[in-house]
């Protein structure tokens, strides 16, 4: 059993419009151990799987990233 925490629909779209939009996030989340990270990365989708929802990405420096939504503590539009 899974602890994840729907996060709500208004930060869902948030997402979604970063994504049609190409816009960079700058997204302060934990990690699975727990530790902290602050990193700009470009929004590519959503997924869900076994009722858990991420945010697929890129950091700057092209590493993919696959963020489980309710562990993302803070996150920022940045201008084009």
């Amino acid at each position: 059993m899974s602890d994840y925490r729907p996060i709500p629909c208004e930060l869902y779209d948030r997402y979604e419009r970063a994504i049609m939009h190409r816009d960079r996030l700058r997204l302060r989340w934990r990690d699975d151990a727990g530790q902290a990270h602050v990193e700009t990365v470009l929004p590519e989708d959503l997924e869900t799987r076994a009722g858990e929802e991420f945010l697929v990405a890129h950091s700057l420096d092209g590493s993919p990233r696959r963020l489980r939504l309710d562990r993302i503590l803070e996150a920022e539009a940045l201008a084009p």
